[in-house]
C-alpha cells in the first residue's frame, strides 16, 4: 500500500489512514517517506528503548552534505541541541538542564501563565464576528510564556515567534516554491537568535535572577553548561515549546467543539481538566511522528531494519491503538488509565512536558470557562507536514 502522511486527506484526518496501516502492515516501509513507519503502541514504546534507533539524527544528514549551503549551516547549528543527541552527551545535557525543569519551579508559574492566558482572551473578547483562535490565543501564548521564563523583555516575544516560525519551515515544512528560501530564512533567524541569546546569557551571568535561564546556569558538581550550550537550550525551549503548546491548545479546543457532550462535561466539572488534557493529548496530540536514525541492525515484527535507514515512530497511531486503548477513537475526558505517549517515553521524553501540560490545562480551562458561547465557524485547514499535527487556522465565533 502507498502511504503519504502529508497528503491533504491524511493531513486533515491521519487517523483513518493510520487505522488501516496499523491493521494491515504495522511496520511499513514507506517509499514516499523513505522510512519505516512503526504504528503499534507496543512497538513504538519498545522503540524508545531500542539502542539501534538513534536520536542523533542531524549529524548523519550533515555528514552526507559535501557542498557548503544554508541548509548545512542550519544543520550545523542544530546538531548540538539536546533533543538530537544520544548518551553520553544527552545524559550530561539533560542532567544539567533538569534542575530548571523541577516540578515545583514549573508549578509556581501557574499564576503567571493564567494572567497571560487571560490577557489574550481579553483581547479576543474585544473582537467580534469570526476570529482565528490560534493567532489570537494559542499561538502568542507560548512565546509570551517562554520570554517570561527566560527573563527576556516582554516586547521581545514577537521576535521569539518569528524565529520559531522560520525554523519550523525547515523542521516541519514540505518544500515547494513558496518555501524555496526556507533554509536561508531559517539560517538568518538562527543567527539572530544565537546573538540575542548570547547577549541574554552574558547579562544573566553578571546579574542572575529567578528565571529559568539563571537556573540553567547552576553547577552539578564541577560541571556546568557552557555559554553555547545555554544558547542551544534556550533555542530548543523556544522552538519545541512554542510549536508543541500552540498545537496542544488548538487541537484540544477543536476536539471539544466537535464533541459537545465532552465539552459540557468539562464545563460541569472544571476539576476534570487534568485527566481531560491527558485524553485530549492522546486523542489528537501535537506531534504525529518522531524520527530516529538506525545505527544497528534490528528487527520489529519480523521486519529487518538496517543501519542507515530511517524510522518514523508514529505517535498519532500508537495513541489510537485498540490493543492498548478501549474505544480508541472515542474522546472520553475521564479515561483511566491513560498511558499515552504524546510526549515520547524513556530518556528522550520531552523535558518540557510538565510545562506544556500546565500551559494547556490553564489555556483550555480558561477558554472553556470564559467563552461559553464558542462555536466552530469554519472547518479548519491543516498543515501538510509530517512531524506535527498543526492547523493553519481555527476560525470560531463567540457570543
Amino acid at each position: 500500500m502507498t502511504v503519504d502522511l502529508t497528503a491533504p486527506a491524511a493531513s486533515a484526518d491521519p487517523y483513518a489512514v493510520l487505522r488501516e496501516l496499523r491493521a494491515a502492515d504495522p511496520v511499513h516501509w514507506s517509499v514516499t517517506h523513505r522510512a519505516w513507519l512503526i504504528t503499534r503502541y507496543d512497538d513504538v514504546s519498545d522503540a524508545f528503548r531500542n539502542k539501534a534507533f538513534s536520536n542523533d539524527r542531524v549529524r548523519p544528514v550533515l555528514a552526507r552534505r559535501t557542498e557548503p549551503s544554508a541548509a548545512s549551516d542550519v544543520l550545523g547549528l542544530l546538531a548540538g541541541w539536546m533533543v538530537v543527541t544520544d548518551p553520553p552527551e544527552h545524559t550530561r545535557l539533560r542532567r544539567l538542564a533538569a534542575g530548571a525543569f523541577k516540578g515545583q519551579r514549573i508549578a509556581v508559574m501557574g499564576e503567571q501563565i493564567t494572567a497571560i492566558v487571560d490577557a489574550h482572551i481579553d483581547a479576543f473578547l474585544a473582537g467580534s464576528g469570526e476570529q482565528d483562535l490560534i493567532s489570537e490565543v494559542a499561538y502568542p501564548l507560548p512565546a509570551t510564556v517562554i520570554a517570561t521564563m527566560l527573563g527576556a523583555a516582554p516586547e521581545d516575544r514577537d521576535r521569539f515567534r518569528e524565529w520559531s516560525d522560520e525554523l519550523a519551515l525547515v523542521a516541519f515544512g514540505t518544500g515547494g516554491a513558496a518555501r524555496a528560501d526556507r533554509h536561508e530564512r531559517a539560517l538568518r533567524g538562527l543567527r539572530e537568535m544565537d546573538t540575542y541569546f548570547h547577549e541574554l546569557v552574558d547579562r544573566r551571568r553578571r546579574d542572575p535572577g529567578e528565571d529559568m535561564l539563571s537556573a540553567l546556569m547552576a553547577k552539578d558538581g564541577d560541571d556546568l553548561l557552557s555559554d553555547d550550550e545555554l544558547v542551544a537550550m534556550c533555542a530548543l525551549l523556544l522552538f519545541a515549546g512554542h510549536e508543541t503548546t500552540t498545537n496542544s491548545v488548538a487541537n484540544a479546543t477543536l476536539a471539544l467543539l466537535r464533541h459537545p457532550d465532552q465539552l459540557d462535561r468539562l464545563r460541569a466539572d472544571p476539576d476534570l481538566i487534568g485527566p481531560a488534557v491527558e485524553e485530549l493529548l492522546r486523542f489528537d496530540g501535537p506531534i504525529k511522528v518522531l524520527n530516529r536514525w538506525v545505527v544497528a541492525e534490528t528487527e520489529v515484527r519480523g521486519k529487518r531494519i538496517s543501519p542507515g535507514e530511517r524510522v518514523h515512530l508514529v505517535l498519532a497511531s500508537a495513541n489510537r491503538d485498540p490493543e492498548r486503548f478501549d474505544d480508541p477513537d472515542t474522546l472520553d475526558l475521564g479515561r483511566n488509565p491513560n498511558p499515552h505517549i504524546a510526549f515520547g517515553k524513556g530518556i528522550h521524553a520531552c523535558i518540557g512536558a510538565q510545562l506544556a501540560r500546565l500551559e494547556t490545562r490553564i489555556a483550555v480551562g480558561r477558554i472553556v470557562s470564559r467563552l461559553p458561547g464558542l462555536v466552530l465557524a469554519q472547518e479548519p485547514s491543516w498543515k501538510d507536514v509530517l512531524a506535527s499535527r498543526a492547523m493553519d487556522r481555527l476560525v470560531v465565533r463567540h457570543s
